[in-house]
């Protein structure tokens, strides 16, 4: 596997927005025909991201003291509730690294290698050193998301669908990407 490749032919997290109301504006298939509810909250769901995430400081001296010089590719769909929270927060900490995000649906291949309990959950994290070696892997959401998924599974009749996803997306709004970053610092 080329990760190199994958990073050349990655968009940023502009091209990334643009890509995804195109998609919602003009669908190419039925498959972004029927998620065109998804595209639209993934959307509003980045917009407010960006407009609400400021980078935390000690995170940021965090980063320089880790003098991490490589970047971060992530492996996501626009219409996914969990990378709408994290690309925006990605793409403006790690600004200064660069950030490219390629697309699970459009290359399989790459999220066969990334796997995540054998499912191709999104968004994956992937960060490379500056020669593109795969330093360390994140996804597809941070410890507290994953706690409330592992709640929704293991009782739905006790803690439906609805719940789950109104809790998680209430922590994201929240949190606003800080645990997201502090997990991803954990890994350089």
């Amino acid at each position: 596997m080329e990760i190199k490749k994958f990073w050349d032919e990655g968009v940023s997290y502009e091209q990334y927005l643009i890509n995804a109301q195109q998609s919602l504006d003009n669908p190419k298939n039925e498959e972004e025909k029927e998620k065109a509810e998804y595209y639209q909250l993934g959307l509003q769901r980045m917009k407010r991201m960006t407009e609400r995430y400021t980078p935390d400081a000690e995170q940021l001296e965090q980063l320089k003291q880790k003098n991490f010089k490589g970047k971060v590719l992530i492996i996501a769909e626009a219409w996914c509730g969990d990378a709408s929270q994290a690309i925006p927060v990605l793409a403006e900490f790690f600004k200064e690294q660069g950030v490219r995000i390629t697309y699970r649906d459009q290359e399989p291949s790459l999220i066969d290698d990334f796997l995540t309990n054998g499912a191709k959950s999104i968004p994956v994290v992937i960060l490379l050193d500056e020669n593109f070696k795969v330093i360390n892997t994140w996804g597809a959401r941070p410890r507290y998301g994953k706690e409330l998924l592992a709640k929704f599974k293991a009782d739905p009749e006790v803690y439906p669908r609805e719940q789950f996803y109104n809790d998680l997306q209430k922590y994201y709004a929240k949190n606003k990407g800080y645990d997201t970053i502090e997990e991803i610092l954990a890994l350089l």
